[in-house]
């Protein structure tokens, strides 16, 4: 893992919350973990994976995503700066999500050959976008992010969902009822690093916050926008719709963190 740029707010602590994802250690989850004073950034990994370390010399933050799969208990990040490496250890604790039952066409539960094999290239293309690790945005500062379109959450992270009848991963992010064609904003500064049309997603965009940061946009009507644009907070760059694996139109919005799906609502203003 290379060294960033500083971001442009220096003097930030740890428990700025107006400034910061909510710390939430639970499977799904944010832990905000204060690595104290060092002259250059130090480097965290979360096992391979690189995470992402905010701040400056007098206080550096790591901001670790927790896997839906993490198991209640003990975790550990490895911290190298200059002085020497250690083990940074933090407690996760339980929770429960709840459970819905869909009704959906059949073919997008039991897929046919064809389908499968679409959707396996598809998974596999997207990893390649899931594992980007860049130099932040220089616009990017707070990470309590703008909600990208306005309307009800209609489902909200980790919900168990249960597809005619068959349990499914849990929902890796949070969907927002509005009509089609309402305009969808990019919640922090970004760069569009996926547009594409997926089997299960539908329309799709993903933005690339830097340093591991990135969102998803699924399920999209139109999308206004192509790989390499540079979006500002507030920009819009895609459209609600009800394309691919949906029961109605609405806005799927997920956000990665060290390659790992977390809870959108900790990004947003309380």
């Amino acid at each position: 893992m290379g060294a960033l740029a500083a971001l442009p707010f220096p003097g930030w602590a740890a428990t700025d919350n107006g400034l910061w994802p909510q710390d939430s250690r639970v499977p799904g989850g944010v832990a905000r973990l204060s690595l104290g004073p060092a002259p250059q950034r130090p480097q965290v990994r979360s096992g391979d994976v690189p995470v992402l370390v905010l701040g400056d010399m007098i206080e550096w933050t790591a901001v670790v995503g927790i896997p839906l799969s993490a198991k209640p208990g003990a975790h550990a990040v490895q911290v190298q700066d200059s002085a020497r490496e250690r083990t940074l250890r933090y407690q996760v604790q339980d929770k429960k999500y709840t459970e819905q039952r869909l009704k959906v066409s059949p073919k997008t539960v039991d897929l046919a050959p064809d389908d499968l094999a679409r959707h396996e290239r598809e998974r596999a293309h997207q990893k390649t976008i899931m594992e980007r690790f860049s130099t932040p945005s220089p616009d990017l500062g707070p990470l309590r992010m703008l909600q990208p379109v306005p309307g009800r959450r209609s489902s909200s992270f980790g919900l168990r969902r249960i597809f005619n009848g068959q349990a499914r991963n849990p929902h890796s992010g949070m969907d927002i009822a509005a009509a089609t064609g309402t305009p969808i904003v990019a919640p922090l500064p970004g760069t569009v690093v996926d547009v594409g049309d997926y089997f299960f997603n539908g329309g799709t965009v993903w933005l690339d916050h830097g340093a591991g940061l990135l969102s998803m946009y699924c399920h999209l009507s139109r999308t206004d926008c192509k790989v390499g644009d540079v979006l500002r907070t507030g920009d819009r760059f895609c459209q609600v719709g009800a394309t691919g694996r949906v029961t109605g139109p609405h806005l799927h919005w997920g956000v990665m963190l060290n390659r790992t799906m977390v809870d959108p609502a900790l990004f947003l203003a309380a």
